[in-house]
């Protein structure tokens, strides 16, 4: 199954582009060089004719191959809100956790994963164990695949539990030196203090202090600045 689509990618690479990317990214793995939006229409079109087990096994397939563009298309075949039965893509997507390396990757799986997370909630279960993880990457992944609960604006009471669920995770995390989940905090904060800005002000009062300066700054950044705390 793998070929044809592993041919549409080779096909689309640029060398140079390639290069800068590696560079850029770091971790130790083929580059094609191929810009997101190329990935994206890729995705789209790859979706429209395959079914939910097919994108499954091209997913899973994209991914062992560990090149950078075929990982993001595999993550990007599964980002789709609306998936049912979907019980297979949310496996899939958590034995990726062990393989993360790199944000780019991470991301891209993070966005497939909130999908699955907001259409079953109760999945928040099997998210608070990765915030015990020994893996970074793994650990940071429970703070950005749940982002969409800073995001809404009237939340009913299910949805602030979780709020407050997820933010007790970050309280768990304050004192990670670890720059990638320092910015992960931060991220969650910063989307949280657009819509509650209350809780995102009290967990900065309670805890900013013990966050790099960067990451308070970034949490902050869009609260009054006399509620900001001091760099």
């Amino acid at each position: 199954m793998l070929a044809p689509y592993l041919a549409q990618l080779e096909t689309r690479g640029d060398a140079d582009k390639a290069a800068e990317m590696a560079a850029y990214h770091k971790a130790a793995r083929r580059y094609l060089g191929i810009a997101n939006p190329v990935l994206m229409d890729l995705a789209q079109d790859w979706r429209q004719h395959l079914d939910i087990a097919g994108r499954v096994t091209l997913a899973d397939q994209l991914w062992q191959t560990d090149i950078h563009e075929a990982r993001i298309l595999a993550a990007k075949l599964l980002t789709q809100a609306r998936i049912r039965p979907d019980d297979a893509v949310w496996a899939l997507i958590c034995s990726w956790l062990p393989d993360f390396d790199a944000w780019a990757i991470a991301d891209a799986v993070a966005s497939a994963a909130q999908k699955r997370l907001t259409a079953d909630p109760a999945r928040l279960d099997e998210v608070e164990d990765w915030t015990r993880s020994d893996h970074m990457w793994t650990r940071r992944a429970a703070l950005v695949c749940t982002l969409p609960w800073t995001k809404q604006n009237h939340p009913k009471p299910e949805e602030l539990a979780a709020r407050d669920r997820i933010l007790g995770w970050a309280a768990g995390y304050v004192d990670d030196r670890d720059w990638f989940i320092q910015k992960a905090i931060a991220w969650w904060l910063r989307d949280l203090s657009k819509h509650d800005p209350e809780r995102a002000r009290g967990f900065l009062a309670e805890h900013g202090a013990r966050l790099k300066p960067f990451a308070r700054r970034e949490a902050g950044k869009y609260l009054p600045e006399a509620d900001q705390p001091p760099a």
